[in-house]
């Protein structure tokens, strides 16, 4: 299985772009902070990772406000065919009112 739900804030978006099968893509970096528990050890986590939106959510991910705390729900995939680098694929996402410094991967 490969599936991602964390807490974070739209941190940069790019303008939405097309595919040349016509499918909108939005591509944006997302930010992370949290405390988590490690072996019985609590610990900050913090990290950016590249996400995009693509198909019918790139419409609700391009008006979402930058800032603003989100749950997101999604995979990860290469960023393309011969890269090792990772992107994050929002499937789907929702204003949270949670600080974020409690919310983990799960």
């Amino acid at each position: 299985m490969n599936q991602l739900q964390f807490v974070a804030s739209i941190a940069e978006r790019e303008l939405m772009r097309y595919t040349p099968a016509g499918i909108p893509i939005v591509s944006a970096k997302l930010q992370h902070a949290s405390k988590q528990t490690e072996a019985r050890v609590e610990r900050q986590v913090e990290f950016e990772i590249s996400a995009i939106a693509a198909g019918e959510i790139s419409g609700r991910f391009d008006q979402a406000p930058l800032g603003a705390l989100f749950h997101f729900t999604g995979f990860l995939a290469r960023k393309n065919r011969n890269s090792k680098s990772l992107v994050f694929h929002i499937i789907d996402f929702e204003p949270t009112s949670d600080t974020g410094a409690s919310n983990g991967i799960r």
